[in-house]
């Protein structure tokens, strides 16, 4: 019997240990930055890379190239939008189908629609789970942000 409990005492602390260690490995995360989508405007990375998993941050219409906002319409706003997230999963190795969760906010609901078209476009029908909300405000005054995150 005292053997018994000392194998299943072993066999939890091995248990343990192996839990901790797969901890351990997945907890790593890897900055992911690129000059082809803006610089962040805060203290947070264009993405974070842990596992599988790529961790886009929010993207506005702002062009990496001068800096500037976009502020034409909502399809050239999310048009920008979407290369910006484009160019970081591009960083990190992977491309739009890689995509399984977006997180859209607008400041006006009315631009749905157009947004969508746009939003869409960047997809082979294969298209990853979603939502969109309105909000009152946004960085920088920009009228989209869209953050995603990505599996390997």
């Amino acid at each position: 019997m005292k053997f018994r409990g000392v194998y299943k005492t072993s066999m939890l602390a091995v248990s343990i240990g192996l839990s901790q260690m797969v901890f351990s490995q997945t907890a790593t995360k890897m900055v992911i930055a690129t000059k082809n989508a803006p610089s962040p405007i805060g203290p947070y990375s264009q993405a974070i890379k842990t596992g599988n998993l790529v961790f886009v941050s929010g993207q506005i219409a702002k062009d990496p190239a001068t800096g500037a906002m976009k502020n034409d319409s909502i399809k050239e706003k999310t048009t920008q939008v979407m290369n910006n997230v484009k160019a970081v999963l591009e960083a990190a190795g992977l491309g739009m189908d890689n995509i399984v969760k977006a997180t859209i906010y607008l400041t006006d609901m009315n631009d749905f629609k157009k947004m969508n078209e746009v939003y869409g476009s960047y997809f082979n029908g294969n298209y990853p789970a979603r939502e969109t909300v309105q909000v009152s405000a946004l960085p920088a005054n920009a009228k989209i942000e869209i953050s995603v995150v990505a599996a390997k």
